[in-house]
């Protein structure tokens, strides 16, 4: 089968089938634009109809591929983790615009923002802690291979890191609220439901993390919350009424408020 003949019977994406063509054969995507005439060996094609099966099923791409890149890192994944977004990448731009010394992400993940803001900050020391043990094998992975030291902790929020005391706490946390319709739509589907829902109304996390922050910052330190959609002036009450001042909510390249937080009061 030749390259054309295998890009024209994937049918999904055009994009997407370059993409998985180039890494059932070991090509890069230039090449494979490059030569539609060539043949393809027969492991190589095979390869390909399986991922492009995959992904005619609603697999997200970064899952068939393993990897997603984030803030120029490119990280493992896997359905044990959300895929990594560019909005989340404002939460990383406000992490960095208060050059902490010392940096908690909640919900690691694959690790993304902390390694995103370890790569900015070498000298800051950043704990990133996940409930998630799958997760933490991922990050430590991605970690590894970008040679970043942060300190990753197992367990759920702030239990890993009792006593100590952060500059800066970010996260992404759950923040789907149970039956919204997104959760059957989209790679939403594939993702992990315990990193993606918190209660009736998506709030149950970030009340958790809202609520106990000020235990684990250092004065004035500041704590920045991804969020969901209308989701902003709750977050900023919540703020408000657990002694944060400063209290602002940013929004993405979209327009869309992302991300909500403020700095906590000096005594």
């Amino acid at each position: 089968m030749k390259v054309a003949t295998a890009l024209a019977s994937a049918a999904i994406e055009p994009r997407e089938a370059r993409l998985l063509l180039a890494e059932a054969c070991g090509f890069s995507e230039a090449s494979v634009l490059a030569h539609p005439e060539r043949e393809l060996p027969a492991a190589a094609a095979s390869g390909f109809a399986a991922m492009a099966a995959r992904r005619r099923a609603g697999e997200p791409i970064a899952y068939i591929l393993g990897r997603r890149e984030f803030y120029g890192l490119m990280l493992a994944v896997s359905p044990a983790v959300l895929i990594p977004r560019p909005e989340t990448e404002l939460l990383v731009e406000l992490a960095l615009e208060r050059r902490p010394s010392t940096v908690l992400d909640l919900g690691t993940g694959c690790g993304a923002i902390a390694l995103a803001i370890k790569q900015v900050l070498p000298q800051a020391r950043v704990v990133a802690v996940d409930a998630s043990a799958a997760a933490l094998v991922l990050a430590q992975r991605n970690a590894a291979r970008h040679s970043l030291a942060i300190d990753l902790r197992h367990g759920l929020w702030f239990a890993p890191v009792a006593g100590e005391r952060f500059d800066l706490i970010v996260g992404n946390p759950p923040y789907v609220a149970e039956g919204d319709p997104h959760l059957a739509q989209g790679d939403v589907r594939f993702e992990p439901r315990a990193a993606l829902v918190a209660g009736p109304d998506g709030l149950e996390s970030i009340r958790d993390i809202v609520g106990q922050a000020k235990n684990f910052l250092a004065p004035g330190g500041w704590l920045l919350l991804e969020h969901g959609l209308g989701q902003e002036t709750a977050v900023r009450q919540l703020l408000a009424s657990c002694g944060f001042d400063a209290i602002a909510t940013w929004p993405d390249l979209a327009g869309i408020a992302r991300v909500s937080g403020g700095r906590l009061k000096s005594d």
